[in-house]
């Protein structure tokens, strides 16, 4: 959010529907494919009854409008067509409004195992599964409020929350490790590393930890914050998080997991 991108979001026609390249479509069912090959046994039991409900076509990348009939009747959710990047207020405006933003645009061949940029194969097949889920919707639209009252730098920290738990947050369940982070659900490499590697950190998510520990986009994650149920989310969300915002700006950020990207 506020670089440029060299992707350009496709605009829906006069009723809506974007209209995909037959390569585009084509490589959708490649990513599908090879994720859900992936995922068994490893993302939580919410995430694959979301994915079930929102059963999404494998040969051809959904339209908005068949996600948005789900998400609506499960929990007032709806994803909303954005350009590549947005700025963080409008990110936060269109949380606070239930709306999840997805970026129209998708991957191209070159890319296809990694993307900096969120494309809409990362935000429907990484998120909208578990925005069918209340307390993972609740937690969002909570936290969607908070950015957007929140000020610049108060948003960075902010920022490291969200990081933590929608994109990269596991549980540990009695089955054992299960993943409900969308940043990891996306990503084959990381979904084996997250639950199988002994190499990472988790840790049980403490909110002031999570708020003072950096993070990188742009490597595999070497610190993991992990809770006991998708529930937990509702009672994070009920806390005061500015407040811990607050403390975690008084107290100062973790030394960093990994070295500066210049050195990487």
């Amino acid at each position: 959010m506020g670089k440029q991108s060299k992707y350009v979001s496709k605009q829906p026609d006069a009723d809506g529907i974007i209209h995909w390249s037959d390569e585009e479509n084509q490589v959708w069912h490649d990513l599908v494919e090879r994720q859900l090959a992936c995922i068994p046994g490893k993302a939580c039991d919410e995430y694959m009854k979301g994915l079930e409900l929102l059963d999404l076509p494998r040969d051809r990348i959904p339209q908005l409008h068949e996600l948005n009939e789900v998400l609506e009747r499960e929990t007032g959710w709806q994803v909303a067509a954005v350009p590549a990047l947005i700025p963080f207020d409008e990110f936060f405006r269109l949380l606070a409004n239930k709306q999840f933003p997805v970026a129209t645009f998708i991957r191209t061949r070159e890319e296809f195992d990694y993307l900096q940029e969120p494309d809409i194969f990362h935000e429907i097949f990484g998120h909208c599964p578990l925005l069918t889920n209340p307390a993972f919707a609740h937690f969002t639209h909570q936290y969607g409020k908070l950015g957007y009252a929140a000020s610049p730098k108060e948003r960075v920290y902010l920022a490291r929350l969200y990081w933590f738990t929608v994109e990269f947050g596991l549980l540990q369940t009695e089955q054992g490790t299960r993943i409900y982070g969308g940043g990891i659900l996306s990503s084959p490499a990381e979904t084996e590393y997250a639950v199988n590697s002994d190499k990472p950190e988790r840790h049980p998510l403490k909110a002031l930890d999570a708020l003072r520990t950096p993070y990188r986009i742009d490597i595999i994650q070497p610190v993991y914050y992990t809770i006991h149920s998708v529930d937990e989310l509702f009672e994070i969300a009920d806390m005061d998080i500015m407040a811990l915002v607050r403390e975690a700006m008084e107290l100062g950020l973790f030394e960093p997991k990994f070295p500066p990207k210049d050195a990487a």
